[in-house]
């Protein structure tokens, strides 16, 4: 039954668009909150949400040219430079009228920051945030999907007063979310912010639709013969994807397969990905790189190839891999999952800690493929009854734990919460 009473639920983040893990969820929390009667509305740099119910700013975008400088100039590095304060100061305020006139323009009485006051991949719109919110006192739940100290690259930087005061800032109208249990004790300590945790999901109660005709030449299209195994790389191209685990991996099946390899390099550098070039050349391993086809919509390339959305792409899938060494969930688990696919996992450590408990029967890699994990992967490949049990079995776990019955209890709880129901 609906929420009795409505309200405005503004959506800020610097991107809300495409296949990125956080866009994906925040339309996920949308529809639940769509679901109660709520109206839902978006600030951010990029937006594919209706015109009438977004709010398009560039500078909350992390690429907007003086954003990427601020990033340039404020990692890596122990001093800041006075230039970049003030351009940061800059930026800031002129975010945060854009965030006033957002909350004015919709009325928006509660809100939802997606993981811009958690990594500061935009430093003035983190405070931006920050600022709005303490001036306002606007119920907020900001759900955190990854924290700057998970990331390597953000720990040498001369903006730790920045860090400390918005990422994430410890303000009494913000309610804290994060989707594992690992996020939520760091935090505990690092801040004493007590999160409530909501993991990832996926609607299991709506099982997929049969193939239909566009999508019915996947195969076709990213020539895979009959006689060849689809093996699924779901993720981007990215070092701590692990996807050199996934070559190794086919390389020692001796089968005839592909690896298809789903999403772009982002915004991470193309280095790696000349590394898994080289190293599937290295292993004589057939890698496709089909970002340019497969999308989060249908439609055509430039040159007139068909799009197809990843939904189109996982049922031809015959396994799929996912040897991540960090994730702060794992989307990709959850998809393959949903589809009633094998997948092979590497043992990181939110699956280890959150996931695996469960029960969830996959085939394990703990850092690097061993003859344990060929095997196993020979056997579900061959044995049709034995992958049939395992992904029934996970269907149905997932059902269970990851489902949108789930998210929709939790989410209720917060909403009625900041509504002092």
């Amino acid at each position: 039954m609906p929420l009795q009473r409505s309200c405005n639920i503004g959506f800020v983040s610097t991107r809300l668009a495409g296949m990125d893990g956080v866009s994906l969820e925040t339309d996920k929390w949308a529809q639940v909150f769509k679901q109660e009667g709520l109206q839902c509305f978006y600030l951010a740099g990029e937006l594919d949400c209706p015109a009438e119910k977004g709010y398009l700013v560039e500078k909350a975008h992390f690429r907007d040219p003086q954003v990427r400088t601020i990033q340039h100039e404020c990692f890596g590095v122990n001093t800041r430079k006075r230039d970049v304060t003030r351009m940061i100061q800059h930026i800031k305020n002129e975010l945060k009228e854009d965030i006033y006139i957002f909350l004015k323009k919709f009325d928006i009485k509660i809100l939802v920051v997606e993981n811009a006051l958690a990594i500061p991949m935009n430093i003035p719109l983190g405070l931006a945030l920050t600022e709005v919110i303490a001036e306002t006192g606007i119920k907020t739940i900001a759900h955190h999907h990854d924290f700057f100290w998970e990331r390597q690259r953000f720990l040498k930087n001369c903006v730790w007063d920045y860090l400390n005061m918005s990422f994430p800032p410890h303000l009494p109208s913000i309610h804290h979310v994060v989707i594992n249990s690992s996020a939520a004790n760091q935090l505990s300590l690092r801040t004493g912010i007590s999160p409530t945790i909501i993991p990832n999901v996926m609607d299991f109660e709506s099982p997929t639709e049969p193939v239909d005709e566009y999508a019915s030449d996947v195969r076709r299209a990213l020539d895979i013969a009959d006689d060849e195994l689809f093996i699924l790389q779901p993720t981007r191209v990215v070092k701590r994807k692990g996807i050199e685990s996934a070559i190794e991996l086919v390389h020692r099946l001796g089968l005839k397969a592909k690896l298809v390899i789903s999403h772009a390099t982002g915004d991470e550098g193309h280095e790696y990905e000349q590394r898994i070039r080289d190293y599937s050349a290295l292993l004589k391993v057939n890698t496709l790189f089909e970002s340019d086809i497969i999308k989060d919509y249908r439609g055509q390339t430039p040159e007139g190839r068909k799009v197809y959305c990843l939904s189109d792409i996982y049922p031809h899938a015959d396994l799929v891999t996912y040897p991540s060494t960090f994730e702060g969930f794992g989307n990709a688990f959850l998809e393959a999952i949903y589809f009633r696919k094998p997948i092979v996992v590497n043992t990181y450590s939110i699956f280890t800690i959150d996931i695996e408990p469960k029960g969830f029967k996959v085939i394990e890699l703990n850092g690097y493929v061993t003859d344990d994990a060929i095997r196993q992967t020979r056997e579900v490949l061959n044995n049709p009854e034995l992958r049939r049990e395992m992904v029934e079995h996970n269907y149905s776990l997932a059902q269970r734990y990851y489902s949108y019955s789930v998210l929709r209890q939790k989410l209720r709880s917060l909403i009625l919460d900041c509504l002092g129901e």
